[in-house]
């Protein structure tokens, strides 16, 4: 089995060292900046690092290989497929890394799917540096049992979600409302600790919170909690939004906090819970809607 990756950043150097290590030895390589004064000794030093074969063009890597992995910028990934098209065939499957949105990875399928290639919307779920070619992978698009098949052996981590398009990369997206938004709430928390010189006891007891329970315990509780407390705990929140601001921190996360839980006071969910704190999350979320 021939393996290509188009675009050789960090998703194709690390999953091409994994994939080396579990076996897969022909690799093909191809990077727009391969040439590039600046960037260009990086690819080359990836591709010495990780022992794959740099070839001169798209068109060659597509030529020499049975699965070719995308790996470009997602502002780049529709361009690509549309100036691809010419040289892929019909016995290829296309895997598109890209973290570009559902609706491009629909619109990677419908430029291509002329040319009978098989298609997969690949979405990688944790960190490429840790876990490489192993890194839990979510797959969707009519491409999807045939990268189970081809390459499970070589040691991915993948799931099917459907046969459509833009599926997989939807459970990401909505993954990365928590995964992003919990680092940047991270920084507010510790910026302004640091300046009021109160991080040990702040960190300390944040701790002692989270590390109490198992994650769904924590998040069933602190839902369930704000659908009857959402109007004071915004309230408390207004009140740090201006803590923040005397301590000339940007309450950013603090804003936004305030405002999803004005939204959730604004469901009347105590007075529909009697003000009784209601079991389980999925109570809150039939609820509101």
């Amino acid at each position: 089995m021939k393996l290509g990756f188009i675009g050789f950043g960090e998703v194709g150097f690390e999953m091409s060292t994994g994939f080396k290590a579990s076996g897969l030895e022909q690799i093909f390589v191809y990077d727009v900046m391969q040439g590039h004064d600046v960037y260009g000794p990086l690819v080359k030093e990836r591709v010495e690092k990780s022992k794959v074969t740099l070839v001169s063009s798209s068109q060659e890597v597509l030529e020499n290989v049975d699965v070719v992995f995308v790996a470009v910028p997602g502002s780049k990934a529709l361009q690509t497929a549309k100036e691809l098209v010419p040289f892929l065939k019909r016995s290829l499957l296309y895997v598109d890394v890209s973290a570009s949105s559902p609706e491009v990875k629909r619109g990677i399928w419908e430029s291509i799917k002329g040319t009978g290639v098989s298609f997969v919307d690949a979405a990688m779920l944790g960190s490429l540096p840790l876990y490489k070619n192993k890194v839990p992978t979510l797959a969707s698009g009519n491409g999807s049992d045939l990268l189970l098949k081809l390459m499970v052996p070589y040691g991915m981590d993948i799931e099917k979600v459907s046969d459509t398009p833009g599926e997989a990369t939807g459970i990401k997206f909505v993954r990365s409302i928590f995964m992003k938004g919990l680092p940047a709430l991270m920084v507010e928390v510790l910026e302004a600790a640091s300046i009021m010189k109160v991080d040990h006891l702040v960190l300390k007891s944040l701790a002692a919170t989270m590390n109490a329970c198992s994650f769904e315990q924590t998040l069933n509780r602190l839902v369930t909690g704000s659908a009857i407390h959402a109007e004071r705990r915004a309230h408390e929140m207004k009140d740090v939004i201006g803590m923040l601001e005397s301590i000339k921190v940007e309450p950013t996360m603090s804003k936004a906090t305030f405002a999803r839980l004005t939204w959730l006071a604004s469901k009347n969910l105590k007075q529909k819970f009697g003000g009784n704190t209601p079991k389980e999350w999925q109570e809150v979320v039939k609820a509101w809607q």
